[in-house]
């Protein structure tokens, strides 16, 4: 059964850091790329990061640039957002798909998403 499972969301202040983990289990992570997507309260889910396999190029919303680093483990199934000097703007539920490359639209097998909360 594929299945991707994120964890890590939580409160943190601005300017605050939290680490967002995807698990995978029930296929080879190897051979997908995996993005994080986010969705704040009456806004559409937006792209947030990807990374590809084989050659593990990246890409990151423009507003995220600099702050937040998209990582992969193969070997523990594991992709890891670091999310860093966050902002109120950054609060939403994260979810993180699977999709044959990152600039292709056929993204799924969504996890049920991780909230974060950006607030004082």
């Amino acid at each position: 059964q594929v299945q991707l499972v994120e964890s890590g969301g939580g409160l943190v202040q601005p300017g605050g850091s939290l680490r967002l983990s995807c698990a995978a289990s029930g296929f080879t992570l190897d051979y997908y790329a995996i993005g994080w997507f986010r969705q704040a309260p009456g806004k559409e889910r937006e792209g947030v990061s990807c990374i590809n396999s084989g050659d593990y190029s990246t890409i990151y919303l423009d507003s995220v640039k600099g702050r937040f680093t998209i990582s992969r483990d193969n070997a523990k199934n594991t992709v890891v957002l670091q999310m860093n000097s966050l902002k109120p703007e950054d609060t939403g539920v994260y979810y993180c798909a699977r999709s044959s490359n990152c600039r292709v639209p056929d993204f799924g097998s969504w996890g049920q998403g991780t909230q974060v909360t950006v607030s004082s």
